[in-house]
């Protein structure tokens, strides 16, 4: 498959600039970018706070704080291939991603309510099943929206929009705890109002188009629909599965941060300061992949990735911390638009929905299981052992990628 997006008749408008692309980009598309804005600021608001939560106030282990991030994240990603497959069959991707946005939203409460971390785990379940009911419709949703040529722009802003959610809920964290005295419970309680926010807005403000093809729906897990996703999809999934096992849950981020001497009331601030970087880089790097050689992109990603699992397990003051968390946030705005972008290219229309719940099935097993070692390495030899290891394996990583990526047929 050529390192190109599909053949689009009117080629030209590849050659317009990033401002003109947003111009270009369909109401959808923003309102959609807000939706996941509002949501990510819920979420993030108790996240960016729930490691140190855990340990400090319910007694949790770090090897605890992993298995629950690990079976949270995992669990999300498991159930997409699910959630994506029903919007396939239906035909309908809004109300399938609105009710797992509705779920995500009733599930802020429990975290203020929990005494234990059992409570805090089923709530955490709770949250990433929401998360992953609606994340696969949504995503095929934005293909389904997208112009063609500007897939990976799309996709970018989305992304963009998404995580300045993700900085503005640990920024109003930071706020409120220095407000309220370090009062977990009283900032998850905030939590509820954009999350609520959320759901209003995509309920009444994104129109669904058309179905693909229209007429008698088909079983999109029939071995004819998965035999059609073709062997470029399953080259992608392939390459998800290794960027995960090389990059564990964020809460490690989080846990350093606190090692690095910096006050409980401001440790929300490393998330902050990854997902600045993050909202930043993600719509121009997308918007980039429309344009250039994506094999190049991912494995500048790997290699960025990389470098800032060496910071920070060598660094120990806050400054040197940062650093390494911002080199995570271009990583992520580098490969995770792109990732999807590459889904919408290689999976037929009508089997978007499935092909983006396969892709995050794989990757859900590898996020499990990536963040488990790290717990355990983290409890077992230290916080530097822990970043030194997700070095080693994003190194393995590139390695794997190259011959994968030089087959014919297979670039993405």
């Amino acid at each position: 498959m050529s390192d190109r997006p599909e053949t689009d008749p009117a080629a030209g408008r590849r050659q317009v600039g990033m401002l003109g692309a947003l111009r270009q980009l369909p109401p959808g598309i923003w309102v959609l970018g807000f939706v996941s804005m509002l949501m990510d600021i819920s979420s993030e608001l108790i996240h960016s706070l729930l490691p140190l939560f855990m340990v400090t106030t319910l007694g949790a282990s770090a090897l605890a704080v992993g298995f629950i991030e690990g079976l949270a994240e995992g669990t999300a990603l498991i159930v997409r291939v699910f959630s994506g497959t029903l919007s396939d069959y239906l035909g309908k991707r809004k109300v399938v991603s609105v009710s797992g946005y509705a779920l995500g939203a009733m599930s802020k409460p429990l975290f203020a309510l929990a005494s234990s971390v059992g409570l805090v785990m089923f709530a955490r379940l709770i949250d990433r099943i929401g998360k992953g009911i609606r994340a696969a419709p949504r995503d095929a949703l934005v293909a389904d929206i997208a112009p063609a040529h500007l897939r990976g722009a799309s996709f970018g802003l989305r992304q963009s929009l998404d995580t300045v959610g993700a900085f503005l809920g640990p920024l109003l964290a930071v706020i409120f705890m220095l407000w309220w005295k370090n009062d977990f419970r009283a900032v998850f309680w905030v939590a509820v109002i954009p999350g609520v926010l959320s759901v209003l807005l995509f309920a009444f403000g994104v129109r669904e188009p058309a179905v693909v093809g229209g007429g008698k729906r088909t079983n999109p897990v029939s071995f004819a629909s998965l035999g059609r996703l073709g062997a470029a999809y399953w080259w992608v999934v392939g390459v998800g599965a290794v960027f995960t096992l090389a990059r564990f849950s964020e809460a490690f981020l989080v846990l350093r941060a606190q090692q690095g001497g910096i006050p409980v009331a401001w440790v929300p601030l490393v998330m902050v300061a990854m997902n600045v970087v993050y909202a930043l880089t993600a719509y121009p790097f997308g918007r980039w992949s429309d344009q250039m050689n994506r094999n190049h992109l991912l494995a500048i990603g790997l290699v960025v990735l990389m470098a800032s699992d060496l910071v920070l397990a060598a660094g120990t003051h806050w400054s040197t911390i940062l650093a390494g968390v911002a080199l995570w946030g271009v990583h992520m705005g580098m490969t995770q638009g792109l990732l999807a972008a590459l889904v919408a290219h290689t999976a037929p229309p009508d089997l978007r929905g499935t092909a983006y719940g396969f892709f995050n099935l794989v990757s859900g097993v590898a996020m499990l299981c990536a963040s488990v070692v790290a717990g355990w390495l983290w409890e077992a030899h230290g916080a530097p052992t822990t970043f030194y290891a997700g070095a080693i394996f994003s190194g393995m990583a590139l390695l794997a990628l190259w011959p994968m990526a030089r087959r014919p047929g297979h670039s993405p």
